[in-house]
């Protein structure tokens, strides 16, 4: 009998194929890499069951033949990695970093000759893969139209996911969709989402560096592409010469804290490149903003101006009592006054207005131990930015300012850069030109020993880890979207991020508001939809190494008990571990103070949240030191707290535990606990 020539053709192609497998260190996570109908793909399995089906590797680009079929495998090379480097600063101080390791080359022969690399890297916790391409013949200019990468989620039929959509206007500040899978369309990440076999994955991407943002793409139901975020002439990459890509990351785990406790994002990422960093300090601050918000004072010059020299002295001298590092004053450069979201043209980085005496208030601020924190909005303008960076942060460190926070208010797509020609062109914020653009910001302000938290920024990829001064930054509806937000965050917000955009890397949040009624109380207003206890949870829940205590000074001088945890809680951890949780519902936390200033490094605390349902949680106090005692001094949601029209119900408790105890934990409606647990 004989065989179509199709048949016969297919046979042979499989029997030359080639195929690479690397299993993580537990042997829980396995990777397999094929050049199957000589075209790359990879999948991977968790448990033996599938996570990502077969999925396409490779790139399109604009000259050159595309990195597509045709290519096979060449060469593959293996390695184990078993470490652990210290932070600076951050969420835990030791961080280990244990993977196996595969590099496997694709080649193909001439007369479209190409070669590239993937290189994965398998943890217990995930996946990390990136393409490196080597100096070759014919692409000595590159520029790249598509990435072929795909991700085809495997029991998709039954997976639900979290996500926001992504090339939007409002660029990563949007409520979180909880879908079905095929309802997800242009989204951005980290994309969470739990498979019908009830596998908890997140995918993102790290070190992010002189390349284009990626987005993912729903073509074929349950496959997503890797959607690069283009030019403005509608090139994703440009490259010259040899490059490799950012790390595209996928996170694992059987329950959905597992994602919450990996740390590949930052095991991605290169080691610290500034050398000595002891310049970079976390802390606490306070600052003139919350008031601008709820229109009790203004960013532009007049009547209700807020960056005035005797505001900020008042705010210098609230700091100094109650042990707050720095002031934040917005709104003290010209170029306010009118329509700011439409000045970025005519903002000056080193002129105030006249009622700011910056010289005055750094020698006011050095009397009382308190810096002033700067600030600089673009809106959107980054060539008239770029042109004062030096000036601008000269005249910080000038004026004993050690922190930056740094805005880029505009639309998505709508950032202006003027290009050789004077000609004006709009980037998007996660395109590869501000994706450099940052960094360059991220970089000069070290030769100026300054640290940035930068607001409307390039999502979070871990650079934290390179460039330890790119302190935090936004890069999700924030607090302020409670001020105004019509909707505000839901009861669900906080739940939802610490599974989603939290597994980037800290986020500048500015919790802590304590009165809830500026605009009335109920559930139709722009208000935080929290109880008080809620926003003393999120200090220990929603990590960042700077934490603002949001609210204006009168509001904290009302609620004394209260803001004693504020005053308590530190912002750098020795240790930091996701006790329980469920995307969306409820997430618990449990971090232990590293020893820095005030703090001994012996004392532990816990927030837990959740959304609009109250519920009771149990947890076991086995993560304390096992030879301590510990006095809870716990901050709860009252008997009668409910976050519409009783938010402020709080009970303030003391109790003698040790890692042997359990703790019920009782949350209202949005509710929360925080509880600090000191060393006896």
């Amino acid at each position: 009998m004989r065989l179509p020539l199709l048949l016969v053709a297919l046979l042979a192609s499989s029997a030359f194929a080639k195929e690479a497998t690397l299993k993580s260190p537990d042997q829980k996570i396995k990777i397999t890499i094929s050049d199957q109908s000589s075209s790359p793909h990879y999948s991977i399995s968790f448990n033996g069951k599938p996570v990502i089906e077969q999925s396409r590797l490779g790139f399109r680009f604009k000259s050159q033949a595309p990195f597509d079929d045709g290519f096979v495998i060449s060469e593959v090379t293996r390695s184990q990695t078993d470490s652990q480097w210290q932070q600076p600063w951050g969420e835990r101080q030791t961080v280990v970093d244990k993977h196996n390791e595969i590099a496997v080359t694709f080649n193909k022969p001439a007369p479209h000759a190409g070669t590239y690399t993937v290189r994965f890297k398998a943890f217990d916790s995930g996946v990390g893969f990136r393409y490196e391409v080597p100096k070759q013949a014919g692409f000595e200019q590159t520029e790249i139209t598509k990435e072929l990468t795909e991700f085809a989620i495997a029991a998709k039929d039954k997976t639900t996911a979290w996500w926001i959509p992504a090339r939007g206007w409002n660029r990563y500040e949007y409520v979180y969709n909880t879908t079905d899978l095929q309802d997800a369309a242009l989204a951005h990440t980290p994309f969470t989402f739990k498979n019908g076999n009830g596998v908890h994955v997140s995918i993102h991407e790290a070190a992010l560096v002189d390349y284009a943002g990626m987005v993912l793409n729903q073509r074929r139901p349950g496959t997503f592409s890797a959607d690069l975020t283009p030019w403005s002439d509608g090139i994703a990459v440009k490259k010259q010469g040899a490059f490799n890509t950012p790390w595209r990351t996928i996170q694992i785990g059987e329950r959905a804290i597992d994602l919450v406790n990996s740390d590949i994002i930052l095991n991605l990422n290169e080691p610290n490149k500034l050398g000595d960093v002891s310049w970079v300090k976390p802390g606490k601050y306070v600052g003139i903003w919350w008031g601008m918000h709820i229109n009790e004072t203004t960013w532009g010059s007049g009547e209700k101006h807020g960056a005035t020299t005797k505001n900020t002295k008042y705010y210098m001298d609230f700091a100094a009592e109650y042990g707050f590092d720095g002031v934040l004053v917005e709104g003290w450069n010209t170029g306010w006054d009118g329509d700011w979201f439409y000045n970025g043209d005519v903002f000056s980085f080193t002129q105030p207005y006249d009622d700011f005496d910056i010289a005055a208030l750094t020698q006011y601020g050095k009397e009382k131990g308190v810096q002033l924190i700067g600030h600089h909005e673009t809106s959107g303008n980054v060539s008239n930015y770029h042109d004062q960076m030096e000036d601008a942060f000269a005249l910080y460190e000038k004026s004993n300012v050690s922190q930056i926070k740094t805005g880029y208010v505009a639309d998505g797509g709508n950032i202006k850069r003027i290009d050789e020609n004077g000609i004006a062109r709009f980037e998007w914020h996660d395109g590869q030109f501000m994706v450099n653009e940052y960094l360059h910001n991220i970089k000069l302000a070290a030769k100026y020993k300054l640290s940035i938290n930068t607001h409307e920024p390039i999502k979070d990829t871990g650079l934290r880890r390179t460039y330890p001064n790119w302190i935090a930054r936004e890069g999700a509806r924030g607090q302020e979207f409670n001020a105004w937000g019509t909707p505000p965050n839901p009861p669900e917000h906080i739940p939802m991020l610490a599974f989603t955009r939290m597994l980037a890397g800290p986020m500048d949040f500015t919790p802590g508001i304590f009165d809830m009624s500026f605009n009335g109380l109920g559930d139709d207003t722009n208000r935080p939809q929290t109880t008080l206890a809620k926003q003393l949870a999120l200090y220990v829940v929603m990590y960042s190494p700077i934490q603002m205590a949001a609210d204006l000074p009168r509001n904290y001088l009302a609620k004394p008990d209260a803001f004693q945890f504020i005053q308590d809680v530190p912002t750098d951890w020795q240790q930091s571990i996701a006790l329980d949780g469920e995307v969306g519902d409820f997430i618990v936390f449990a971090r232990k103070e590293r020893k820095r200033d005030n703090y001994s490094g012996n004392d532990w605390y816990l927030g837990a949240v959740t959304d609009e349902n109250a519920r009771t949680i149990e947890i076991k106090l086995d993560f304390l030191d096992k030879d301590k005692q510990f006095e809870a001094q716990i901050y709860q949601d009252g008997k009668n707290a409910e976050w519409k029209n009783n938010p402020y119900d709080l009970s303030i408790e003391k109790r003698t535990v040790t890692a042997s105890d359990k703790l019920t934990l009782k949350l209202a409606t949005s509710g929360g606990t925080a509880i600090r647990f000191k060393a006896l």
